[in-house]
């Protein structure tokens, strides 16, 4: 689509000389910055001037904290693309839990090989001694984040005000460092399997460790590093085009399949055009459609969460993180901590991704303003 901003933007630019002849100015928002301006290729069917200052909003660091890359695809072409000072495209930036996403794209390639079975005992040697109860998690529990494991994402503040680090901060950062899985997998349960949801970090690394003992069975912390980055560059990540990706192991040679993924903003926008596309690349299938259709189907036990990717399905107040009944069912994002997105919408043919860091409060208005960006284009609505 060709872009049609220019003759806009100039008449918007001449208002104020207009006025000067001893008339006020009316009311109204401030242009957009030159930057947002900049930043659109293709207005992809949205309101020029309201996109721009859309993409002001989503750069304005007292309100939504640092972002450092938004990139915005219409049909698998980039459209509008905006990096901070010192970022580019070429900048390899931290997905942090939206690492989760690759993580279950490649346990989908294992089962499609056949060397992981979806609704089987998952593989971990410890859970199938005899008596322990942990047997019965199956890998689909797994992905759909509802193992019944002992775990507690963040931080616990006690009755006296102590600080209690969250499982994922310890097994990240302290104790659990350096065998990730194995503080992982030590875990008690605390609910029946299959019966409860919860997010889970720890689940990722359960999975990337279960990929390693397939692809590495001698457990050489070098050789499953190797075996695994290997399999992801040739199977997941290279097919897809992320070839940016830089993925993070820990001394056990596991993948560290919750958060220490990076990768330029274009490649993680790819992640979520595959996403979108079900699995194919340019015509190509690189991985099984209903592997995908799986990931975007609602867990059993919560329907704003798939399997590694969050749903647009849960009723609202329900535990909902994405926009339900404000933007359209199908909806669907990877995300990660301090304000990653990867959204696709296959209604409107778009993605969006930002990356940058933001604190708590900061990330709700982040994602306000994101649902308003995307309610610009055509077939916003629900």
């Amino acid at each position: 689509m060709p872009v049609r901003r220019l003759p806009h933007i100039l008449a918007l630019l001449v208002l104020p000389t207009l006025w000067g002849c001893g008339q006020s100015a009316p009311d109204g928002p401030p242009p957009p910055s030159n930057a947002a301006i900049a930043a659109i290729r293709d207005d992809g069917g949205a309101p020029q001037i309201p996109l721009a200052r859309a993409i002001d909003a989503l750069f304005d660091d007292a309100g939504v904290g640092k972002t450092e890359a938004l990139v915005i695809m219409k049909r698998g072409s980039v459209i509008a693309e905006r990096y901070a000072e010192g970022v580019g495209a070429k900048t390899r930036l931290p997905g942090w839990s939206m690492g989760q996403c690759v993580t279950t794209l490649m346990i989908g390639q294992l089962v499609s090989d056949g060397r992981l079975r979806l609704n089987e005992s998952a593989p971990v040697p410890d859970w199938q001694r005899p008596g322990d109860p942990r047997g019965v998690i199956t890998l689909k529990q797994l992905l759909q984040m509802r193992s019944g494991l002992r775990h507690e994402e963040n931080a616990v503040i006690g009755e006296g005000g102590e600080n209690t680090e969250s499982d994922r901060v310890r097994m990240l950062f302290l104790d659990g460092r350096d065998d990730m899985a194995a503080y992982a997998e030590a875990q008690p349960l605390e609910a029946p399997a299959g019966r409860v949801f919860e997010n889970s970090s720890a689940t990722a690394v359960i999975l990337s460790d279960l990929a390693a003992r397939v692809l590495a069975p001698d457990h050489d912390p070098g050789r499953r590093r190797q075996a695994v980055n290997d399999y992801l560059k040739n199977r997941v990540l290279g097919p897809i085009g992320m070839t940016s990706t830089l993925v993070g192991y820990d001394r056990a040679g596991t993948m560290i399949g919750a958060g220490m993924i990076h990768a330029n903003a274009r490649d993680w926008a790819k992640l979520g055009e595959f996403l979108r596309r079900t699995g194919s690349v340019k015509g190509a299938q690189i991985l099984p459609r209903r592997w995908v259709q799986f990931m975007l189907t609602p867990s059993p036990r919560n329907q704003g969460y798939g399997a590694g990717v969050w749903l647009n399905k849960a009723p609202p107040g329900d535990g909902a993180r994405l926009y339900p009944n404000v933007l359209p069912a199908n909806l669907f994002a990877c995300m990660g901590e301090y304000g990653q997105y990867v959204i696709g919408s296959p209604d409107q043919l778009l993605t969006v991704v930002r990356l940058g860091e933001s604190d708590t409060a900061q990330q709700r208005v982040l994602h306000r303003r994101l649902g308003e960006l995307l309610t610009l284009f055509p077939g916003g609505k629900p």
